[in-house]
């Protein structure tokens, strides 16, 4: 597996990059092709370590986010919850997934944390192809990306939508009128 480690406001030691390496590979039984995985490492100023993760094979990706007080703690709660992710949704991917490394044992589900939303202005703008989907597809798109929302082109309507989760656990559709 080919890994890009890149950092913010932080500077990783070498412990815990060959720990990175030598965990993310682990993912490579999971995968047909030759998967790549980009990790984010980064700093806040209330010293909260946050990583980001995100895994990319033959148009599959999966990603996960978690912030902590340690990098070390973040690293342990991170690849369970891709694992789960990846789990989760291997029949949507089958033709993309090894059957076999379904048959090993699985991390056990833990609580997922709750990352706080911080209000202030707009500081990143982002562009990206909008995909023609169902409104079931897009949920699922949403939890591999591990995203709050998903902007996607209703299939039935043809209109663009926005599926998100709710403080309930729930989802929720916006449908444009125009």
């Amino acid at each position: 597996m080919r890994i890009e480690i890149s950092s913010k406001n932080y500077k990783p030691k070498d412990t815990l990059k060959d720990l990175l390496e030598k965990k993310i590979n682990k993912f490579d039984k999971y995968f047909k092709k030759e998967a790549s995985a980009k990790v984010i490492l980064s700093l806040s100023g209330n010293n909260k370590y946050t990583m980001e993760i995100t895994l990319t094979s033959d148009n599959l990706r999966v990603r996960s986010e978690v912030t902590s007080d340690n990098m070390y703690d973040n690293i342990d709660i991170v690849l369970p919850k891709i694992e789960r992710q990846i789990v989760k949704y291997r029949k949507r991917f089958d033709n993309k997934l090894r059957k076999e490394a379904f048959e090993a044992p699985i991390y056990e589900k833990n609580e997922e944390i709750d990352n706080k939303t911080v209000s202030g202005k707009l500081v990143k703008e982002k562009k990206f192809e909008i995909a023609m989907t169902t409104v079931s597809n897009a949920i699922e798109e949403m939890e591999l990306l591990d995203h709050n929302f998903y902007v996607f082109m209703n299939e039935e309507t043809e209109k663009v939508c926005v599926v998100y989760k709710r403080n309930d656990g729930n989802y929720g559709l916006i449908l444009p009128e125009y």
